[in-house]
């Protein structure tokens, strides 16, 4: 690993931004100019640019890059987004992490409410995420990442009530994704930043539920906005399933309680649907009330269902040979 400082700072920033590359280097510019665009008056930051092996210019380019605010590590080779965000954070210098993926367009005012967020839970921050919209089809992408049926990560591609009216600036969430969030650096250590086991998937995943382990809270900034080419790196979903898996094993348990509420849900949509004997009612009498908040802990039923669910996805993992 090369780390190159491009200009000396004269004291600590506020803020490191951290942005991993690994070809794309039109999209890395853009992404740099919508940075500066949109950076807030006053609030004092460092760059780290961390390539990843590139083979399209992005070397070359980063060897005349002329910026008072960055600094450039070289990997020596292709190592993934996780070892290259841990490269970043283990020479940043600032009070918070701000990682970024290379293929975001940042809108005006994407910052503040990140901040905000972040500020407004002291000591019980987490990791901080925004809403992010699909360049191509201005769809939402990512408004946090729940748990589904199956037990599996899965951006939430709705916004919750209020939010398009500003009546919700903050919303809880199971995790958010690492194209665009907000940690302490003090807290990435403790965490011991990503885990580089996971090679371009899930590493967010894990590291937001390792925050939650410790009695943080995970949050997405709703007035934060980002544009995001999503997945447009090179190879971005080769390793999808056995990340997955790697992050099944891991947290198991956490998974299906993470999900239990919307199992819970779907249970007693077929229930309204297709009835069954009343031998059935106190079933769905307990899924109706973890459903409400009633109860702390969710119904076996719902723990049962889901750890069938899980396990028949490892069953496939092990016929793939994973």
């Amino acid at each position: 690993m090369l780390v190159a400082v491009v200009a000396p700072r004269s004291s600590a920033p506020t803020v490191s931004v951290l942005v991993p590359l690994y070809n794309c280097l039109a999209l890395t510019q853009a992404c740099l100019a919508s940075l500066d665009s949109t950076w807030p008056s006053g609030l004092s930051r460092e760059l780290i640019l961390v390539d990843d092996g590139s083979t399209d210019g992005t070397r070359d380019w980063l060897a005349n890059l002329r910026r008072n605010d960055t600094r450039v590590v070289l990997n020596e080779r292709n190592l993934g987004y996780a070892v290259s965000n841990n490269r970043a954070a283990a020479v940043a210098e600032g009070r918070l992490l701000a990682l970024l993926n290379n293929d975001l367009v940042l809108q005006p005012g994407w910052l503040p409410p990140m901040l905000a967020a972040h500020r407004a839970l002291g000591p019980r921050a987490g990791v901080v995420g925004n809403v992010q919209t699909a360049v191509d089809g201005g769809h939402v992408d990512h408004a946090g990442i729940r748990i589904n049926l199956k037990g599996k990560p899965e951006h939430v591609r709705t916004l919750p009530f209020g939010s398009s009216v500003g009546l919700r600036r903050v919303v809880a969430a199971e995790a958010v994704t690492g194209a665009c969030l907000l940690i302490d650096r003090g807290l990435w250590g403790e965490l011991g930043g990503f885990d580089e086991g996971y090679l371009n998937g899930c590493e967010d995943v894990d590291l937001c539920f390792r925050a939650a382990e410790a009695g943080r809270r995970n949050v997405v900034a709703l007035r934060s906005r980002v544009r995001h080419h999503v997945s447009s790196s090179p190879g971005r979903k080769r390793r999808d399933e056995a990340n997955t898996r790697r992050l099944t094993l891991r947290w198991r348990d956490r998974l299906a309680a993470l999900a239990a509420r919307r199992w819970c849900a779907d249970y007693l949509w077929r229930e309204w649907t297709h009835p069954r004997e009343p031998k059935g009612w106190p079933e769905a009498a307990s899924a109706l009330s973890y459903r409400l908040h009633l109860r702390r802990q969710p119904p076996g039923l719902a723990l049962a269902g889901l750890h069938e669910a899980i396990g028949r996805e490892l069953s496939r993992w092990s016929a793939l040979g994973l």
